[in-house]
């Protein structure tokens, strides 16, 4: 269908600047930081949102903590922003956040992960499950019910959600209910058609997605790492169920797709969704993208009415 008039303007102002890949991962910060707030962002409303420190490999991490309205105890949510290892925070996901949390009636603990390349592979994978299992160990001091976990995440936040559920498995670790991912990062190859279809002009150049796998990764042959591809899983068939929502008009689009088909063959369910007329990056631009925001989080929340709970 093409592109919405919503992304055709923001991709204006978007390309009005440096591209991101021209330069340093501090500038690119740098310039973010500087950027006027969105205005006119209209935040869902929750009972109550909290940010802590928690001990990680080497130093500390912060989660913020988003509990719905109501009694609870609540099922749990743990998020993963996106932003290719390199960029974005707490903040980029925040309205999404607070969107997940209304509408799964979940408490949502958004994981602010240490960024490469100060902090390569493998530190934002167990920065991230140091964050699960620590939302484990502590759910009833969060209103939250320890066995009913669902993780998920943005591009290369939903990355990190899956690789979770492959680590959480391995490991004998937290039990996860599902996996929602929004334009996730499967596969660090950058051969398939979509990304020769939107190489340019789309937000995530393929240069740009470049750009961050090189400073994530610490040689060629991590790119094959299934902690950073983990569509090279070859036996994903203990995976949870999985809510997919793509971008039409996305260079990873092809690799959340052949990840939904790899995890259906192997018996997963799976639930794909694609988002017409829209570009990679949505979910972390709510003030421009809210129609696309809202969407996916009402399809995760729909799907997640489906799965059999945990009881243990």
């Amino acid at each position: 269908m093409g592109l919405t008039n919503n992304a055709k303007l923001y991709l204006e102002g978007f390309y009005s600047g440096p591209k991101f890949q021209t330069l340093s991962a501090e500038q690119v910060r740098e310039m973010m930081s500087l950027a006027p707030a969105p205005e006119g962002v209209e935040v869902p409303s929750v009972g109550k949102v909290e940010d802590r420190q928690i001990s990680v490999d080497g130093g500390e991490i912060t989660v913020r903590i988003y509990t719905p309205e109501g009694e609870g105890p609540f099922p749990l949510f743990v998020y993963y922003h996106g932003g290719g290892w390199v960029i974005g925070n707490l903040d980029t996901s925040d309205a999404g956040c607070r969107l997940l949390a209304e509408k799964t009636q979940r408490v949502v603990v958004s994981v602010d992960y240490r960024l490469a390349p100060e902090y390569r592979f493998p530190v934002p994978v167990e920065d991230s499950y140091t964050a699960l299992c620590w939302v484990h160990e502590h759910a009833a001091e969060l209103n939250g019910i320890a066995d009913q976990i669902v993780v998920g995440g943005d591009s290369a936040g939903g990355n990190l959600a899956t690789v979770m559920t492959i680590l959480s498995e391995e490991k004998n670790g937290p039990a996860i209910e599902a996996q929602a991912l929004i334009y996730p990062v499967t596969n660090l190859d950058f051969t398939t058609s979509s990304y020769d279809k939107f190489a340019n002009g789309y937000g995530l150049d393929k240069d740009l997605m470049i750009w961050f796998g090189e400073y994530y990764v610490n040689n060629e042959e991590e790119y094959k790492n299934h902690y950073v591809s983990p569509l090279l899983l070859e036996d994903v068939s203990a995976l949870p169920p999985a809510v997919i929502i793509a971008a039409e008009n996305d260079v990873l689009l092809d690799e959340g797709k052949q990840y939904s088909e790899k995890l259906q063959q192997a018996g997963v369910e799976v639930k794909y969704i694609q988002i017409d007329g829209s570009i990679h990056g949505f979910f972390s631009n709510m003030a421009v993208f809210a129609e696309e925001t809202k969407a996916t989080v009402d399809a995760i929340a729909q799907f997640l009415t489906t799965i059999p709970t945990n009881v243990k």
